[in-house]
């Protein structure tokens, strides 16, 4: 009443002197409240080092003129500390000191990217409570001191280079709700300590690098909910305090580590699990039977876990149930009626559709899928469905019997490697199932194709002259694929979990490294599960399979970024035959962008090849992105070893037919060439002398037992050939070979035989004429005097080999393989070459003729009394004896 009075006396200007004494006076209020509620300077000051080591600085929505606690730090909503924007981020308590002190209680700096360690500095905020670092490169160890951190309620370090031992000291964290050190490169095991911490609620430990089994501790950590420790060495059984202590969990994930079998029956407890995934156990069986009780849960993944027994009916009494995996495991009998009906949901869907809802809509936002494969189950397929289940995977079973009405092509749907019979396919339902049963029927008995070529999830490209074919149709969680020549298929299986959006190829413009056809890797299949490519109508017979990788997913590791943290692990069996184990693309090629090819010879025996890439749980599992893992291959290409002789005609390739047309007419004129010429010449040579000297005749071979190492009876072989061992004693080694071949040498490079009685005195015997020139430094006089161009050094080594290889002890003599290398030049001729004793103490012209002489008398005698028939055949020296074939 009293301002309405005054207001004609104000004018316009004492109103906007007015206005701004109100606004300046909000101000002065606001600034004298932030001066009594000040940060604790200890704390800015760790702050600033740390944001200096790590190469951050503060976001201004909380740093405002300097002071941390600010701006958005004095928010207590969760949704404006997570902003991506506001990142880094704290969040402050100004509480302390009648509201004029403020302590730092939460430290947030995520997907940054930031380098360094983690410093000590964090000492010296003593009332953190949130600490969460991760989705960057800290390297270094997780350090002790951590564990001092007595207020701390969530530690998260995950997605980061930290290596080392888990310190003992994190035990000593009392008040730990939240604990995450997944995608890490420590080693170790579990330390018992972190079972004092007896508040922790989840645990979440994929793909950090620990091994070991579980410790009894953790029976203590009742109050846990979730527990992630997937991609680990993690050994033992799982243990039974699982299912007895950890009643609370309402999300358990055990995939990918080296767990023994069975699943324990005390896990029958855990009535409060939504998501049980549990994979890749070894050794020991297990049994269904603690599911039975839990009927809350909506995703049940028990994949590759050995279990055996029948598929019991009360599976299909967890109506709750969207996603069921229990493929490859040992699963028999026939599939329950009611399998794929849903019970409650149907019900309440038809509730819905009373009252004129959208079921449509409804059905989209449900994930839906069962998955059975690679078990042992029989009979028929259920005849009922519910509109909600979309995805089903029945193959590699041995189902049979005819397709319920509800089959057709536009479900996701894998009916691979089953019993059905042609006529109960229903083709043009789904269309090249025909080809992908057990016995892989078509082209079988009259093969018609011996090589194949794909593209994997792209268009046709050729590549060093391979046409890979065009594999771009798109795949999905339950899918098979039959190309019209129905020479090579595609089969997949499986959900990438926790994705938003399901992608089955992957694209990159990236240019791969260590290939002239970077396009051929542009493109690659993906699989969260199994990926098969089939070889159909194939030509029996031994093949080289060719597979193309490249990792293009996520950067190199020199980038220090944590998506380059990431790693692809899987399988591959070829026929079955698991020849791959634990495959790392990236790994094996050095690096990501770089082309790897593996090759593996394989025996095709019933006209089919299946090349299978398998995911065991390994690998990182939400890097670059949730939901990313599992095989991928960049392309296939198949051939023979052998000469095909299937070929069908679909796959004639005419270039081919006419090059070995005319490689043959070519071959056919140049033997008619030559066998002209030969006789010509022949015809001349008669007529002439979070002159050619002939090299033959050398003696008789004899069979004799290769266990012997003399010679009772006479010896084989012709005079001056024989090495001094055997002709002497008998005495048979494989230098006696050597010998006869150094005598063959001398006499290509003189042109005449190792005897000639023509010849004056020191010249008959060739051997012994080749020392006199070498002891006088002539060897060249040796050559063959009709040969007027030669090259003296290599004259020489013939000399000097031939040489060596006569001496007259067997251990001087050197190993035909070494004297292959001599005269090839490989190696040196090396060696003590002098005169043998054979040749300085004897006559070796008598020695000879006397030898001769008693050799003949011994032998008639002997021959005469042996009574086993002995083949013999003329043979140059050193070749072995042998039976007459």
């Amino acid at each position: 009443m009293a301002l309405r009075l005054m207001k004609p006396l104000l004018s316009s200007s004492t109103c906007l002197l007015y206005f701004f004494f109100l606004v300046g006076s909000f101000w002065c209020y606001k600034s004298i409240n932030a001066q009594q509620a000040a940060t604790d300077p200890s704390e800015v000051r760790a702050l600033n080092s740390i944001f200096q080591q790590w190469d951050t600085q503060a976001a201004d929505t909380w740093n405002i003129s300097g002071e941390p606690c600010s701006g958005f730090a004095l928010s207590q909503s969760d949704s404006v500390f997570d902003d991506p924007s506001n990142n880094p981020a704290i969040k402050c308590d100004c509480s302390f000191r009648n509201n004029t002190l403020c302590h730092i209680t939460s430290l947030r700096v995520y997907a940054l990217d930031k380098r360094g360690v983690i410093p000590e500095e964090l000492l010296d905020l003593p009332y953190l409570t949130f600490l969460k670092l991760d989705r960057n490169f800290f390297s270094g160890r997780l350090p002790a001191f951590i564990g001092n951190m007595s207020r701390l309620g969530l530690l998260s370090i995950s997605h980061n280079d930290l290596s080392g031992p888990i310190p003992k000291e994190l035990g000593n964290l009392k008040d730990l709700y939240y604990l995450g050190f997944g995608v890490n490169n420590f080693s170790g095991t579990l330390t018992p300590e972190l079972g004092n911490l007896v508040k922790l609620g989840e645990l979440s430990i994929n793909s950090c690098g620990l091994g070991g089994e579980i410790p009894s501790t953790f029976a203590n950590l009742v109050e846990l909910r979730t527990v992630w420790a997937s991609d680990n060495a993690f050994t033992g059984k799982i243990p039974d305090f699982v299912g007895n202590k950890w009643t609370k969990l309402t999300s358990l994930r055990f995939q990918g580590n080296s767990f023994e079998g069975p699943i324990p029956s005390s896990f029958a407890n855990l009535t409060s699990l939504n998501s049980l995934r549990i994979g890749d156990i070894y050794n020991g069986s297990s049994s269904l039977d603690f599911v039975r009780n839990l009927k809350n849960l909506t995703d049940l993944v028990l994949r590759n876990v050995l279990l055996t027994g029948f598929l019991p009916y009360y599976i299909t009494e967890l109506q709750s149930l969207q996603k069921l995996d229990l493929s490859f495991n040992n699963l028999t009998g026939a599939i329950p009626s009611n399998m794929f009906t849903m019970g409650s949901l149907m019900h309440f869907l038809s509730h819905l559709k009373t009252f004129g809802s959208d079921i449509n809509s409804i059905l989209h936002t449900i994930e839906m899928a069962r998955f059975l494969g690679n078990n042992s189950l029989s009979g028929a397929i259920p005849s009922q469905k519910s509109e909600a289940l979309q995805t089903i995977d029945l193959s590699y079973n041995l189902l049979s019997g005819n397709l319920p009405s509800w089959v057709n092509s536009g479900l996701q749907l894998n009916l691979v490697g089953n019993n059905f019979s042609l006529n109960s396919l229903n083709i043009w339902r789904l269309p090249g199932l025909e080809c992908l049963q057990r016995s892989f029927p078509c082209n079988r008995d009259a093969p018609r194709y011996s090589k194949f070529s794909i593209k994997c999830g792209g268009p046709q490209i050729i590549s060093n002259g391979i046409v890979f074919e065009a594999d771009y149709r798109p795949l999905g969680a339950a899918t098979y694929v039959v190309t019209g020549a129905q020479n090579w298929a595609v089969s997949n299986v499986g959900i990438f979990a926790d994705r938003q959006n399901e992608q089955y190829e992957e694209n990159t413009l990236a240019q791969v490294r260590g290939t002239n056809t970077p396009e051929l890797y542009r493109s690659s299949r993906l699989s969260p599960g199994s990926l098969r490519y089939y070889g159909l109508g194939l030509e029996n017979g031994l093949y080289t399979v060719n597979l193309f990788f490249a990792e293009t997913g996520f950067p190199d590791r020199s980038s220090q970024s944590w998506k380059s943290l990431a790693r692809r692990v899987f399988d591959v069996y070829i026929q079955g035959t698991r020849r791959l184990r634990d495959f790392d693309i990236s790994k094996e090629a050095g690096g990501v962008e770089r082309a790897l090819i593996m090759n593996f010879t394989v025996n095709v025996t019933e006209n089919h090849l299946e090349i299978h890439l398998f995911w065991a749980g390994k690998g990182t599992y939400c890097t670059p992105e949730q939901g990313y893992y599992g095989p991928s291959i960049s392309a296939i290409s198949v051939v023979p070893n052998f000469i095909p002789t299937a070929i069908g005609s679909k796959e004639k390739n005419w270039t081919e037919f006419i090059i070995v047309i005319t490689v043959s007419v070519v071959v056919l004129a140049l033997i008619l060439v030559f066998s002209i010429f030969y006789m010509k010449r022949r015809k001349d040579d008669d007529e002439e002398e979070e002159l050619c000297p002939k090299i033959s005749d050398f003696g008789l071979a004899k069979l004799y037992d290769d266990r012997k190492t003399h010679i009772s009876t006479r010896v084989a072989g012709t005079i001056g050939y024989l090495a001094p061992e055997y002709a002497m004693r008998g005495h048979l080694t494989e230098k006696a070979d050597v010998f006869g071949f150094g005598i063959v040498a001398l006499e290509i490079l003189s042109g005449r035989p190792n005897s000639d009685k023509s010849l004056e005195g020191d010249k008959i015997y060739l051997l012994e004429w080749a020392w006199v020139l070498h002891e006088k430094t002539e060897s060249l006089d040796l050559v063959d005097p009709n040969l007027i161009e030669f090259n003296e050094n290599e004259a020489l080594r013939v000399v000097r080999v031939a040489l060596l290889c006569t001496q007259g002890s067997p251990s001087m003599r050197p190993p035909m393989s070494r004297v292959v290398a001599m005269l090839a030049g490989d190696v040196e001729v090396n060696g003590v070459i002098s005169r043998p004793s054979y040749l300085t103490d004897w006559d070796f012209k008598d020695l000879t003729g006397r030898f001769v002489a008693e050799c003949t008398q011994t032998s008639i005698a002997s021959e005469n009394n042996d009574n086993h028939n002995q083949n013999m055949i003329s043979s140059v020296p050193g070749a072995g004896e042998a039976p007459i074939q």
